[in-house]
């Protein structure tokens, strides 16, 4: 199984790096573009021994305990 993890700043918390390429694009000519926000995402591959909510529930744990801060942070796990 292979595991993606999309996470994103919570709504409210300032995205320094948005911003930086909010200006940068309208500098460029892209005066349309607002409200640029900036994630990452993380793939994996998982064993194949857990079904599919067990490894959902694993990844979760995952994000919960290493790959997201939840204080400032929120997260979608995607399993294919």
């Amino acid at each position: 199984m292979r595991a993606k993890v999309e996470v994103f700043l919570k709504p409210g918390v300032l995205d320094v790096q948005g911003k930086a390429i909010e200006g940068a694009l309208h500098g460029l000519g892209f005066a349309e573009v607002d409200h640029v926000r900036v994630g990452k995402t993380i793939s994996f591959d998982l064993g194949d021994g857990a079904d599919r909510g067990a490894a959902e529930a694993r990844v979760k744990a995952m994000c919960d305990g290493l790959l997201a801060n939840a204080v400032i942070e929120s997260y979608r796990v995607e399993i294919a």
